[in-house]
């Protein structure tokens, strides 16, 4: 069994699974008051993988049943390339190895990301092309979704702007940055800050979220 974004699940639910993970039942009760009684239900074996960004929020009791657990990292650049060129094998595409090299350079460290835009590039090439993904083809396709060279898109960019031009480079707390950004607290942490952050594009605070030489250098380089 395998739950995404574990942190969300319900609280109830959640004390539910402590028996099937320890000892493959649950306990269901029944009626109300005086009449209650409690089912039990044998469970199958099984095992349980779940996957979070935010482990902080599992209640420890939950947490400490897992047997093992990992910190995934970012991918590197070979191993994007070699996820790509599978992909691109899958879908019957020339995928040059320098345009493989340029994609995977701007996919966030993210399998997800660099197949999104395999397929995006995919569309450029067929329409603007003979099909061939180039480096040339690449970069030109990267830059009409407006995909950097550090792999921030439009928003990355918007936050590190904002932060720069209204809050002097910071600090500035999540909830004024969402509401500048008009976006919710947890979007951002939860999908920007990760990278921005892996990247040394952001630093956190105790007083918030500041920019650092490096992201004001690459913002430089964008006015220019």
């Amino acid at each position: 069994l395998f739950i995404d974004e574990i942190h969300r699940l319900n609280r109830d639910v959640e004390e539910y699974l402590y028996s099937a993970m320890e000892d493959f039942y649950i306990d269901i009760v029944t009626g109300d008051g005086l009449g209650a009684k409690s089912i039990r239900f044998q469970v199958a074996p099984f095992t349980l993988i779940g996957a979070t960004t935010r482990a902080g929020l599992l209640k420890a009791p939950f947490r400490d049943r897992f047997g093992i657990i990992e910190r995934l990292s970012f991918y590197d650049r070979e191993s994007l390339m070699q996820i790509l060129s599978r992909s691109a094998r899958l879908l019957d595409l020339h995928l040059e190895k320098q345009g493989s090299e340029e994609i995977a350079r701007r996919s966030r460290g993210t399998p997800r990301v660099a197949n999104r835009l395999l397929r995006r590039i995919r569309d450029y090439a067929e329409v603007k092309g003979d099909g061939t993904i180039s480096v040339e083809m690449a970069k030109f396709a990267l830059d009409q979704l407006e995909v950097d060279q550090l792999g921030l898109d439009q928003m990355d960019r918007k936050i590190l702007k904002l932060i720069r031009d209204k809050f002097a480079s910071g600090p500035v707390g999540i909830e004024t940055l969402s509401a500048a950004l008009s976006e919710e607290a947890d979007t951002l942490e939860e999908v920007y800050e990760p990278f921005l952050i892996q990247e040394g594009l952001i630093a956190k605070t105790p007083r918030g979220r500041t920019l650092t030489d490096l992201s004001l250098q690459h913002l430089k380089s964008l006015d220019n």
